[in-house]
């Protein structure tokens, strides 16, 4: 390959500076009321299950890697989207130890069997729209099963953490609303 057939392949898109999409409120201490196995377990398919927070960084980073190229100012706000996720799955981990559960990437849902975190359970779709109409549509989902999560779990140290949360991810879901809509 010539040098110049070679610069075409560089990625001339700047990822430095990004920081952390998130809405700006404190996040409470990550504490629990005393340990829960079933919590933990809960929120074990919120750590890694098909609607969590490992899907949702992976799927963003996939996304981010393949628009960069042609969609800078967009992959530059989907990473930090996945960065906000990343800080999600930290806290989700913290609280699953404190339970008194085990933080190994299995999703141990209430009365069955764990199931191991898969790159199944992603959504690539092939352009820019779709992509977005996907991270939308995922963002909801996490919405609705933390706030069912919520519901299920008597401990208000675990809740106020959920609830601040899904305050990020409502803020996704509008960010990611805009981008579709200025594409």
């Amino acid at each position: 390959m010539e040098r110049k057939e070679l610069a075409e392949l560089v990625n001339n898109c700047d990822m430095s500076g990004i920081r952390p999409a998130m809405t700006p409120l404190p996040y409470p201490p990550i504490q629990v009321m005393r340990r829960n196995q079933d919590y933990a377990d809960l929120l074990s398919v919120d750590y890694c299950g098909g609607v969590s927070e490992l899907s949702a960084i992976t799927q963003y980073i996939n996304n981010e890697n393949r628009l960069s190229s042609e969609h800078c100012a967009l992959a530059r706000m989907i990473l930090g989207i996945a960065m906000a996720e990343m800080m999600h799955l930290q806290k989700l981990g913290e609280l699953i130890y404190l339970l008194g559960g085990e933080v190994d990437f299995t999703a141990r849902h209430p009365g069955g069997k764990g199931k191991m975190w898969t790159p199944a359970y992603l959504d690539i779709p092939g352009n820019a729209k779709e992509m977005l109409r996907a991270d939308i549509e995922a963002e909801k989902a996490a919405v609705s099963q933390y706030r069912k999560h919520i519901g299920m779990i008597d401990d208000s140290c675990v809740n106020a953490t959920l609830a601040r949360i899904i305050a990020d991810e409502e803020y996704h879901i509008m960010l990611l609303q805009d981008l579709l809509k200025g594409l």
